[in-house]
């Protein structure tokens, strides 16, 4: 698949076909990309932890936050929730200079890869932080949590279409296709 089809589907897919398991090669894989990837000042102090276990997994979505515009929607039902996450932390004993530009950099190759798989996935920063500390036992003075990948196989259609009025809202209609409304390429580039 070329490079702008794997962007194109590199969508935030919240809903997914749960009992679609997803094995640590595969997600050693995605996270191998990251390694790959440019850091600041090649600094590199982001690290992962996998969860593929369902049990660990229902703990997990439990401290997390799905689609906030979707104001009556409560996250993804049971057997729609996502099969497998990667929690990204960043190293206190490495500087964190430009931390939250490594973490954009790393989220995108990890998702990248797994989009060329046929996977999805959502980047979540709505995190209950300390239930995942406990849940995942992190020692929080060496780890910050960054931020969650939900990841799964897609169980939803994600429609781009172009911005109306400067509203940026996703929305879903009545058969749940979901939209994602885009700033049009006259109005971003300035010159």
């Amino acid at each position: 698949m070329e490079l702008k089809e794997l962007i194109k589907k590199n969508r935030s897919y919240r809903r997914f076909y749960q009992d679609e398991k997803i094995n640590n090669q595969i997600l050693e894989d995605a996270i191998n990309l990251a390694r790959l990837s440019a850091s600041a000042k090649n600094l590199q102090p982001l690290k992962y932890i996998i969860s593929n276990d369902e049990k660990t997994n229902s703990k997990i979505f439990g401290a997390l936050g799905f689609a906030g515009y979707l104001k009556d929607w409560n996250g993804p039902k049971e057997g729609e929730r996502p099969s497998a996450y990667i929690i990204i932390v960043a190293d206190t004993s490495i500087p964190l200079t430009f931390v939250d530009v490594d973490l954009g950099i790393a989220m995108q190759s990890i998702m990248l890869g797994l989009v060329e798989r046929e996977l999805g996935g959502c980047m979540i920063q709505s995190i209950n932080k300390k239930k995942i500390v406990k849940i995942l036992d992190i020692n929080e003075t060496k780890y910050e949590i960054m931020a969650v990948l939900a990841i799964g196989k897609p169980k939803e259609n994600v429609i781009l279409q172009d911005m109306k009025d400067n509203n940026y809202k996703y929305f879903r209609d009545a058969k749940q296709n979901h939209y994602v409304p885009k700033r049009t390429m006259e109005e971003i580039l300035l010159n």
